[in-house]
């Protein structure tokens, strides 16, 4: 079962850690616009007073969950990014772990990029920024390890990590925890396809004058 950002909804958990892991799942389950605040409060057991003590409205909610998993993935990728290792290595952390946290906390993946549009415009442009630091900041790993020779410099940076990115967002479409591959060997198979493509690669040698393979038309010969 995946974890939850906000931890768990016993009645040993604070108040807003109650609010916010009910609302995480009724938001994956239902839909954030199914989901009503009675259902919210009354699943959590407390009154609609005591979350709007913490939370103004149903969109603080929403955002809260998209900004403790920017947060915690943002956090983390500095620590790699700062961390010992080739430039590799550090990239392989950090994709690896955008991975396993998207899984790890795959109910609030769910509802990050299934309820966006939903948030108040201010809202969902600071998300955006937040999320575009993130992508910034993992593209500044690519661009090293270019500028070391070691990743291929033919492809821009930005590209690359589109690429990557547009492969995980996808995850909440169609992984199933009891599905034939587990969360780590998905995870590896990601970023072992994302990383050759990235490698550098020695010149192919030219081929001799004089080799056969192509006749003189130029085609390529039986």
């Amino acid at each position: 079962m995946a974890q939850r950002l906000a931890g768990n909804a016993s009645a040993y958990a604070s108040i807003p850690d109650r609010l916010l892991a009910v609302a995480t799942r009724l938001f994956a389950e239902k839909g954030y616009e199914s989901t009503s605040v009675q259902e919210i409060v009354a699943a959590a057991g407390v009154t609609k007073g005591a979350m709007y003590h913490y939370f103004g409205a149903k969109d603080d909610l929403l955002y809260e969950i998209y900004h403790r998993l920017l947060g915690l993935q943002t956090r983390r990728l500095r620590e790699f990014a700062g961390g010992p290792g080739t430039v590799e290595e550090r990239l392989r952390a950090a994709a690896v772990d955008v991975l396993s946290t998207s899984f790890q906390y795959l109910d609030e993946f769910t509802v990050f990029f299934r309820s966006m549009h939903v948030l108040p415009k201010e809202r969902r442009r600071a998300v955006r920024a937040e999320r575009r630091r993130y992508h910034e900041e993992f593209r500044a790993l690519v661009e090293e390890g270019q500028r070391e020779g070691v990743f291929r410099a033919d492809v821009p940076a930005d590209l690359s990590v589109h690429y990557f990115f547009g492969a995980v967002h996808q995850i909440s479409t169609w992984y199933r925890p009891d599905g034939r591959l587990d969360a780590q060997e998905i995870s590896e198979y990601y970023v072992e396809l994302f990383l050759n493509g990235l490698r550098a690669r020695p010149e192919a040698p030219a081929a001799a004058p004089g080799r056969p393979g192509r006749d003189d038309r130029g085609a390529t010969s039986a």
